[in-house]
């Protein structure tokens, strides 16, 4: 089993290497050719395609506000509109969380709506969902090579945000899922780093062995959960912390379901809005990544997920939960 597991891990991290970092040199036609950038199975390389799109892409993002006065009917806030913000109920003396869905989703996708419950229930805090359903639409490569510059326009919005209406990067906390991850790490990285704590959710996989994804210069502190490596997640660590609940393969009660790829990858919201609520997930140190996949970490223990701001680590965690909510 182990051996077996092992021979496709490294089969895996090989074709995603050649495919993320090596397109020059195994695809052969040009962007300029006239065909779409998106197309990657066409375009020469896709770190090209994602600059090319970054020089021309308009900011198409909307960023939705959620308070206690407000849990469930959004403001609408638009960037470089100052009435928007002084209109709405945003506070600046209470923490910003920011949410960014994944491909093919949209402001009112369960990431959302469940993360958006938690915190509001756990405290008294800003959240704004960035509905970005328009860069995220059409298919998986089209989407991935528009998501740094939809990070990108994030970031400004945010820097907009705090310099008009108030508050502090030291309050600044960013959830992204999936592809969403890699937006909000793009936002991160266009502040210089600044928010507080970024959490990514089971990172997108897919061709994102690149410059552009989520890592450790996305904020001060960067934590990643891993619920489906070896098909839609990433599977290397790319954060200060990085958490493979059991495994970080197919998850618990997600066997018996149709797509079993579908369910773990979501199971990666799942598990972090009920962190939010109830912080019960412990976490073992791994002495390296492998005993995290084979669940063999014996180390000094540290709770997944949360939305505490003044959260830091380092390393490599295995986390075993249950196949039911809370998990």
């Amino acid at each position: 089993m182990k051996y077996s597991l092992l021979c496709i891990l490294i089969s895996t991290l090989c074709t995603r290497c050649v495919t993320a970092s090596s397109l020059k040199n195994e695809l052969d036609v040009e962007p300029e050719d006239g065909l779409p950038v998106e197309d990657l199975s066409k375009a020469k390389d896709f770190e090209r395609a994602i600059v090319k799109n970054l020089l021309f892409a308009e900011d198409r993002n909307s960023y939705w506000l959620f308070t206690r006065k407000n849990p469930l009917t959004p403001q609408i806030i638009e960037n470089g509109k100052s009435i928007s913000l002084w209109t709405s109920n945003y506070d600046s003396s209470k923490p910003l969380k920011v949410i960014a869905h994944g491909w093919n989703r949209d402001g009112t996708s369960s990431v959302n709506t469940m993360i958006t419950s938690a915190f509001l229930n756990d405290r008294d805090v800003n959240v704004i969902v960035v509905d970005w359903r328009e860069s995220a639409s059409g298919d998986y490569i089209s989407a991935s090579i528009r998501v740094p510059a939809a990070g990108r326009f994030l970031g400004n919005f945010l820097n907009w945000l705090i310099n008009t209406g108030g508050g502090n990067w030291d309050n600044v906390h960013l959830i992204g899922y999936s592809l969403g991850a890699h937006l909000v790490g793009n936002a991160g990285k266009e502040v210089g780093g600044r928010p507080k704590r970024v959490t990514g959710l089971d990172p997108a996989g897919p061709f994102w062995s690149n410059p552009f994804a989520l890592n450790t210069n996305s904020g001060g502190y960067v934590e990643v959960i891993h619920t489906n490596i070896l098909g839609r997640g990433i599977t290397e660590p790319i954060g200060h912390v990085d958490f493979y609940p059991n495994g970080g393969q197919i998850q618990p009660g997600c066997d018996d379901t149709d797509d079993k790829n579908r369910c773990s990858h979501r199971r990666s919201y799942e598990l972090f809005a009920s962190s939010i609520r109830t912080n019960h997930f412990i976490g073992r140190k791994c002495q390296d990544w492998w005993q995290a996949i084979f669940r063999q970490c014996k180390g000094s223990t540290f709770n997944m997920g949360n939305g505490i701001l003044s959260k830091k680590g380092n390393g490599i965690y295995s986390v075993i939960t249950r196949s039911s909510w809370p998990f």
